[in-house]
């Protein structure tokens, strides 16, 4: 009886995840049906929080009720909903079912439940079947008549997840391991390793110090910046970003300090900075690594007296400002070579924060897949969009030199690919392996077709670095035919980071 597996499980302890993931498999047994998901409603969107029977990626995407009609008429109603086998509205799970595995075929049979918690709405569960008749009036009643045993699994959930919480803080961050997913906005992933830090990053929030952000371009820095602003006793008041690699040199402290009117050419009016546009909240400092050094030694004094001084005043303001800043370079080795004061380095990483690669967080690449690939199906308006089961396994194991990014670049273009070869709107899209574009960085080194001349003593290592940098790029442009992603891409680098480069080596882009 689905009644006495319902209520076994509710008097055992077990990992959130688990509990959800059991519901759905015990649901999808009785009901006799293809798929199961329980979602949640954040706002305007639902998201997945536990699925048996969908495809790895479901658990990644977001279903915004505006888009998605049946979604939105079960979670209007308190009564458990059914839909004919005939009915007009798409289903939001066309081609992601994995009955019938590699067919993409459209769900025939649905009904689903709005579910409350305390009094709340909190989501909703959905049963879906590729064979009409799967559901009937009688299956309506008795999802109906569960709806309370299954409300009450959540709740415990939820009160497990809030325990567990109270339990991880008296815990340092090498002893966290989690298995439920983690969904905060753009955030998404089941993997030990982004569970260790956003249970750091919860921690560090309530504190005063300056966090230090540190990973590959692409991994997301700026997102986890948010997540600390929102999470730390200053969400009230503004998070102020600044990308210093876009400050020029002779505007940098002007834009981060303010300055008063006819402080220099140009200022035609008083000016507040970024710090006093922060004041009381949070300044996110996004590639600190690229500010000028004149400018290094007042950011200095702003976080050891919290003071600044505007362009052309004489007396310090005080701010009370919080600073997180974020770097994809090797601040330690611009501090030996003189591009970066160790000082501020020490401020800077009073707590540092490494954000792990893409490529370390396993199967969390299938959810963000999934994130974009719902986010496309939306923007280009097709009926569902979905990977074939070799495009999985290419994303899985590509190295992601561009992070998730790249992995957002990926899918967008790979869904363009698909519209522009004749894929139609009203389909269930297939994203093949070919339409990826995905080719390994060649670990073969470029041939040069001109000889590397022998190193002269009369010149600085910096310009013999910055040459061979400029051969090593002309020579990538050459062999890609001027395509600067695969040139990119055969330099194991981010292209929007080989951009920059050859723009400072005096390279066209």
């Amino acid at each position: 009886m689905i009644e006495e597996s319902l209520l076994a499980d509710l008097v055992v302890a077990l990992p959130p995840a688990v509990r959800l993931q059991r519901l759905t498999r015990i649901l999808r047994e009785y009901f006799h049906c293809g798929a199961v998901a329980v979602l949640r409603l954040q706002e305007d969107c639902l998201w997945p929080v536990a699925v048996d029977g969908l495809v790895h990626d479901a658990l990644g995407r977001r279903f915004r009720l505006a888009e998605h009609p049946r979604l939105a008429t079960i979670i209007a109603r308190r009564e458990a909903t059914r839909f004919e086998p005939n009915s007009p509205l798409p289903d939001p799970y066309d081609g992601l079912l994995t009955e019938l595995v590699g067919t993409p075929l459209l769900v025939h049979d649905c009904m689903g439940i709005s579910l409350y918690i305390e009094g709340e709405l909190w989501g909703v569960l959905t049963l879906d079947a590729l064979h009409a008749g799967t559901f009937d009036d009688a299956s309506c009643q008795h999802l109906r008549r569960h709806a309370l045993l299954i409300e009450a699994a959540i709740r415990v959930t939820r009160l497990e997840e809030e325990v567990q919480s109270l339990r991880l803080t008296r815990l340092t961050s090498d002893n966290i391991v989690g298995a439920a997913s983690v969904s905060d906005d753009n955030i998404i992933g089941r993997s030990p390793d982004l569970h260790r830090l956003l249970h750091e990053l919860d921690i560090v929030a309530d504190s005063e110090l300056p966090v230090l952000l540190l990973g590959e371009t692409g991994v997301g820095k700026e997102l986890f910046a948010h997540r600390l602003h929102r999470r730390s006793p200053r969400h009230q008041q503004p998070l102020v970003h600044v990308n210093c690699a876009a400050l020029p040199e002779s505007l940098a402290e002007s834009e981060l300090f303010g300055h008063r009117k006819g402080a220099f050419s140009g200022a035609n009016s008083e000016r507040a900075g970024r710090f006093e546009a922060a004041d009381g909240g949070t300044l996110f400092l996004d590639e600190v690594g690229e500010l000028p050094l004149s400018v290094q030694a007042k950011l200095l004094r702003a976080l050891q007296n919290g003071e600044i001084q505007r362009l052309g005043e004489d007396q310090p303001r005080r701010v009370n400002v919080r600073i997180i800043a974020a770097t994809n370079r090797d601040l330690r080795q611009s501090v030996k070579e003189g591009a970066f004061r160790a000082d501020l380095y020490h401020r800077l990483s009073v707590y540092p924060v490494p954000i792990p690669p893409l490529r370390e967080r396993g199967h969390d690449i299938l959810l963000l897949a999934g994130r974009f690939l719902e986010l496309n199906r939306a923007r280009l308006g097709l009926r569902s969009l979905r990977l074939s089961a070799e495009s999985e396994s290419k994303l899985l194991h590509y190295q992601w030199p561009g992070n998730v990014r790249e992995l957002e670049h990926v899918i967008s273009r790979a869904a363009l690919k698909a519209i522009s070869r004749g894929a139609q709107r009203t389909d269930i899209v297939t994203l093949e392996s070919a339409l990826l574009d995905l080719d390994e960085p060649s670990s073969i080194p470029i041939l040069m077709t001109t000889p590397i001349a022998p190193p002269n003593p009369n010149v600085s290592l910096r310009d013999q670095v910055d040459a061979c940098q400029r051969l090593a790029i002309r020579q990538a442009l050459a062999n890609s035919h001027d395509n600067w992603a695969i040139a990119a891409r055969n330099l194991a680098t981010d292209a929007s980071n080989l951009h920059k480069l050859a723009r400072r080596l005096g390279i066209k882009t």
